[in-house]
């Protein structure tokens, strides 16, 4: 049988060798056969010179180049479509991913699992706000999504060759939630606890906003119900119209009309701030039509590395 492990890099430098002598010794299993492809997803620091030393000393390593940055979700896709193995294994290269984890992984497959989540319990080097994003992301994604997603699933994940199919023929989306897609198949499942140690060098690369902005994106491309929220709250304003005018003839009929500008302010007020929050929903929608119409490649390479056979 052969594993294939996808490892996305991306200005990764201080940490690539430790996270390869790591996974070297996780993978020594005789009865079975590895690939270890590392895509660098534009790195514009020295990540690519220390992959291309790596992959002088291991004929199992292959490398995708690409020309420029194209995100996180974008390099595990091209590592899955450009795997053969049996089993495909996707993992971060700053060790908070731990590659001890592997054997227990591939165990689940040979039990006959195809899709193997690993839910992280704890993050060493997560402070407050992080922990409590991670939390409450989910909590609303299920809340808000028709598919309820195992709760802090992470891109550390694995799938047999056939879900990989599956995947790369009909995932295509521009906005792409690789560890919800894989829980979107069917087939059979399971989820493996592990916990995530501090990083083993540099830092991390998504910042509060690039968290939040991918949060939304995922939203929007899993739910419908913020749509349908815009219908309720056009209609609770409407009947609320209705019920200050109605209220506002009678007055006047009885002879003791009221002077209206607060009420009329802060209804004012309300509406608009809720017409914009429609209108934002309603364009990330549009955007999200708009950047799949354009069907942009996800990724372009620029190069490969692998050793011939």
């Amino acid at each position: 049988m052969l594993v294939s492990i996808v490892v996305s890099v991306y200005n990764e430098e201080e940490v690539l060798e430790k996270f390869y002598n790591t996974l070297r010794l996780c993978i020594e299993i005789p009865e079975l056969a590895f690939e270890i492809i590392f895509v660098n997803d534009g790195s514009t620091d020295a990540s690519l010179d220390v992959l291309n030393n790596i992959f002088n000393q291991d004929e199992r390593i292959k490398i995708i180049n690409f020309s420029r940055n194209f995100g996180h979700e974008s390099a595990m896709l091209a590592g899955i479509e450009h795997s053969n193995g049996d089993l495909i294994i996707c993992m971060d290269s700053d060790l908070q991913h731990p590659p001890a984890k592997i054997p227990e992984i591939i165990q689940k497959f040979s039990e006959g699992f195809e899709v193997i989540s690993m839910v992280r319990k704890q993050r060493d080097d997560a402070g407050f706000l992080g922990r409590l994003t991670s939390k409450y992301f989910y909590r609303l994604l299920n809340k808000l999504s028709d598919f309820k997603f195992e709760t802090n699933a992470s891109d550390f994940f694995a799938i047999s060759r056939r879900v990989a199919n599956v995947v790369s023929t009909n995932f295509k989306d521009r906005n792409r939630f690789l560890r919800g897609f894989i829980q979107q198949v069917g087939f059979r499942k399971s989820t493996i606890d592990y916990e995530a140690p501090k990083r083993a060098g540099g830092s991390s690369k998504y910042s509060f906003y690039k968290l939040l902005v991918f949060s939304i994106a995922v939203i929007v491309a899993n739910s419908r119900t913020p749509l349908r929220f815009s219908i309720f709250i056009s209609f609770f304003f409407g009947l609320f119209s209705i019920i200050v005018a109605i209220y506002s003839m009678v007055m006047k009929l009885v002879g003791n009309p009221f002077s209206g500008y607060t009420t009329l302010i802060v209804f004012m007020s309300i509406s608009f701030s809720l017409l914009f929050f429609v209108i934002g929903v309603l364009g990330e929608y549009i955007g999200n039509l708009y950047q799949e119409i354009k069907a942009r490649p996800i990724y372009i390479i620029e190069s490969i590395f692998e050793h011939k056979k």
